[in-house]
């Protein structure tokens, strides 16, 4: 036995048998996820402590707004680019560009790190202010639309039985990347006594360069019996009902109520943590400033992972793989639910830090593959240029939909003070995430019995 052989063997009870050449395609396609994780989770938690210290903690639920208008012409260049390329080609295109783009920045950082702009006039004052923004704006995109994409081509070479167990590992395997990415990367100019975190950003756009031979590894090393689509019997009738087009995706999306309770699950977790976010983060730069701020972000970021790895060795996969996906769907509004009690139970910085690792690492490993489960049986405009538009809109959406919630926060605290009107916040917080829980509820039976349906028919949903 070889060492495939091997750690196959290992993770059996957690995820399945697989074939040798199945089990070999999902560990080169957990390798590529592990690199999209790793470099988005160090770039993500790399921009809340960037963001922080350029423009201010208030300005977050405004940088997140006015993110959520950039996606707009980006899905758009992003549904063009689909209609052009193959989604080999456009997976290569995507990632060299972004891997350019965090090049540049790197730049930026290092350019400016000696120039003090409290004692500069004119433009030069601004800089801070307008690097911070188009930082936090690419990140968002760079996070939204890779994992959409490498998602989109996951679902169209995977078949339903295979996804049940290959998808978890998937993820089981990147969440290695999120890991040792956030926290070594950005703790490192820390270590090295450097003032800037240029030298993360510098090694992060290394890593998504590299990601490009292991895209190329995954497509040329492959047997192509196991890069083939789930084709329904209705599927060329759904297929002729379609367009091609900027806004196909959307159009789709308002539809089919089906893709609409796919968006509703993606969208109700994010507008939660979205809450809970911005208390840990207040109470973490009331406490840590500068690298060391980023660093702290950073550990966040790789004890979510660290979670969520957990829970998948552990076997959480299980539960979809048999008890069903519509189990997995209705477990996590329940898990949702105990999180809002114990967020207005206790109120210190240690416990938000596991209470936003553990609520992000279950969200990850159970909701994830699950959610992904779901777009087997459509089309394929409906994998790649729908789900876009859900995953980035959605998740955006909800972003957004909590950051005008916690508007409400800074309006409180002034009325009655930092503690009671955070604690007001908190419980305000309490009664929007109950009644999101209940529809969350009825939305994920839904989807898990129009899936099961559709699967046993051997038909597209749409």
């Amino acid at each position: 036995m070889n060492v495939v052989d091997v750690f196959q063997y290992c993770i059996k009870p957690f995820f399945g048998e697989f074939e040798r050449e199945e089990f070999k395609k999902f560990l080169r396609m957990g390798g590529i996820f592990a690199f999209i994780i790793g470099s988005f989770w160090t770039i993500g938690t790399l921009r809340n402590a960037l963001f922080v210290t350029c423009v201010g903690i208030t300005q977050i639920p405004y940088a997140k707004t006015t993110a959520l208008f950039f996606l707009v012409p980006a899905i758009i260049v992003y549904t063009k680019l689909l209609d052009t390329y193959s989604r080999e080609k456009f997976l290569y295109i995507f990632a060299a560009g972004s891997g350019a783009v965090v090049f540049v920045f790197a730049c930026i950082f290092a350019y400016t790190q000696h120039i003090v702009f409290a004692e500069v006039d004119g433009f030069l004052a601004y800089i801070p202010f307008f690097v911070g923004y188009s930082f936090f704006i690419f990140v968002e995109c760079y996070g939204l639309l890779m994992t959409s994409l490498f998602w989109a081509t996951a679902s169209d070479i995977t078949l339903p039985e295979s996804a049940k167990k290959g998808f978890p590992l998937i993820v089981a395997i990147g969440q290695l990347g999120g890991i040792f990415g956030p926290y070594c990367i950005n703790s490192l100019p820390r270590r090295l006594g450097l003032t800037t975190s240029a030298l993360s950003l510098f090694i992060v756009s290394g890593v998504i360069f590299f990601m490009l031979i292991l895209i190329k590894h995954l497509f040329t090393k492959t047997p192509s019996s196991l890069m083939v689509s789930y084709h329904g019997r209705n599927e060329s009738q759904a297929e002729q009902e379609q367009k091609t087009g900027f806004f196909e995706g959307l159009r789709l999306l308002v539809r089919h109520k089906y893709l609409l309770g796919i968006s509703s699950i993606i969208i109700f977790p994010e507008i939660i943590t979205t809450i809970f976010d911005l208390h840990f983060h207040s109470l973490a730069a009331q406490q840590y400033s500068g690298v060391h701020l980023v660093e702290y972000f950073g550990a966040h970021g790789s004890a979510v992972n660290i979670m969520t790895f957990l829970f998948l060795i552990g076997g959480i996969s299980n539960i979809t793989r048999i008890l069903g996906l519509g189990v997995s769907l209705v477990l996590m509004p329940v898990i949702y639910g105990a999180a809002i009690f114990g967020f207005i139970s206790l109120n210190s910085l240690t416990f938000l830090f596991f209470l936003m690792a553990s609520s992000k690492a279950i969200n990850y490993a159970l909701n994830g593959p699950a959610i992904k489960q779901l777009y087997i049986p459509t089309t394929h405009n409906v994998r790649f240029k729908a789900q876009a538009w859900m995953e980035t809109f959605g998740s955006r959406g909800a972003r957004e939909v909590g950051a005008l919630f916690n508007m409400l926060l800074g309006p409180l605290q002034k009325t009655l003070g930092d503690v009671a009107g955070r604690a007001q916040h908190a419980i305000l917080a309490s009664y929007f995430g109950g009644i999101i829980v209940f529809v969350w509820i009825l939305v994920a039976l839904f989807l898990g019995r129009t899936h099961k349906t559709a699967i046993e028919e051997k038909k597209v949903v749409c």
